[in-house]
């Protein structure tokens, strides 16, 4: 059985060296930061999350707190193999990387390492996006460099910055991206489901004010400010839609908020570690409650933390620890979040607005197994009428 599993772990080993060495030699095709991503003809827009792989040298890298069992042949390829299993059993329409991608204190090469750490998702084809954790510039990189590098790879959507707001946003890897609606529909041509992607720093640079960074009132001001732009675009002709179309978005630190649950009082999951967010309060939950189109928020960074739990309207959602060199939990499988949105049947058969957003989680088991599903969201029964 060791025999096997040594056997398999090489296996992927070479066919990962293999991959790497082909992308090396790849052209980024020209068509991937333009691609339109819509909802599919089933009505639904899948997205799986992957929350801290600390990805640093692939085989030679050991696992963090796993089982003794697992020990002897656990590595980064495991963190490989997993998302591979994941992305082949769901099939998502985007792949979203929320940050400390690779533990820069390890990493021997960090172009190898991203390169390797996205290997999985730029070989399913399938659009991707990442942005940054507070590991990921650890090593001979700054945030900056990172991004710029992880912009370039095949079928990936990343902005290193929205180029309206590079001039005075803070950090490296603010975007947004638009979901339209299905194809043949009314709204084919209209964003119905808007993706925030923001960075939220590494640590405080500000004196006498140590620990974890924040989102910054530049990154506020620019979130506000595209929101209320995607407001008027969907309110506006062809087919204007009343309200405001939902939105998720994704960082990597959590707010301060996510002190407000427990195991006990979260909708879904559990809390096994404190809540590592920043130690002053920037004030962006307040942002966002305020605008009100953002419905859930999902984070990384506390591995072993994966719930849900839901304050004044706001889902606040934890992936899970899916990386084996990220501390965990032995016994506690890695896992990922997946988030499926969907539209509403309207006349004749054809797909409106957005009706609702679940969510669940995979574990890395000999199953995937699929655990805690839940809605996070769904329209007023009377809301949105597409004319």
């Amino acid at each position: 059985m060791a025999d096997n599993r040594r056997r398999r772990s090489l296996f992927v080993s070479f066919l990962l060296s293999v991959f790497l060495a082909c992308l090396c030699l790849a052209p980024v095709p020209a068509t991937a930061q333009r691609r339109k991503l819509r909802f599919g003809v089933n009505g639904e827009f899948k997205i799986l999350q992957v929350a801290d792989m600390h990805f640093a040298n692939g085989a030679t890298t050991r696992c963090q707190n796993v089982l003794p069992s697992q020990k002897a042949h656990c590595s980064d390829l495991n963190t490989t193999i997993f998302m591979s299993r994941v992305i082949a059993a769901e099939k998502p329409d985007l792949i979203v990387f929320t940050g400390d991608n690779i533990f820069g204190f390890d990493v021997k090469d960090a172009v190898k390492s991203l390169n390797a750490a996205f290997a999985p998702a730029i070989a399913s084809k399938i659009p991707w996006v990442a942005i940054l954790g507070n590991h990921d510039q650890e090593s001979i990189f700054t945030r900056q460099q990172v991004m710029n590098h992880i912009v370039k790879l095949p079928n990936t959507l990343s902005q290193v910055n929205p180029p309206e707001a590079a001039h005075y946003i803070d950090g490296f890897g603010n975007y947004n991206l638009q979901i339209h609606g299905a194809a043949d529909s009314k709204l084919q041509n209209k964003s119905v489901l808007n993706l925030y992607f923001i960075d939220s720093g590494d640590y405080s640079s500000v004196p006498y004010m140590e620990g974890y960074d924040w989102i910054k009132t530049s990154q506020q001001f620019w979130f506000d400010r595209t929101s209320k732009r995607l407001q008027r675009e969907y309110n506006a002709k062809p087919n204007p839609q009343e309200g405001i179309a939902p939105g998720l978005a994704y960082f990597h630190i959590p707010l301060p908020e996510f002190w407000s649950f427990d195991s006990k009082n979260a909708t879904k999951g559990v809390r096994q570690e404190g809540t590592s967010a920043a130690s002053t309060n920037s004030g962006f939950f307040t942002t966002l409650v305020a605008r009100g189109d953002v419905k859930s928020v999902f984070v990384g960074h506390d591995h072993v933390n994966d719930f849900c739990g839901e304050l004044k309207g706001l889902n606040l959602c934890y992936g899970g620890g899916f990386g084996y060199h990220a501390y965990g939990k032995a016994g506690w499988a890695r896992r990922a979040r997946v988030v499926v949105v969907d539209l509403n049947k309207k006349r004749k058969g054809k797909w409106g607005d957005v009706k609702s957003i679940k969510t669940w989680k995979r574990l890395d088991d000999k199953h995937l197994s699929v655990i805690d599903s839940q809605v996070l969201w769904k329209s007023s029964a009377n809301k949105l009428v597409v004319r």
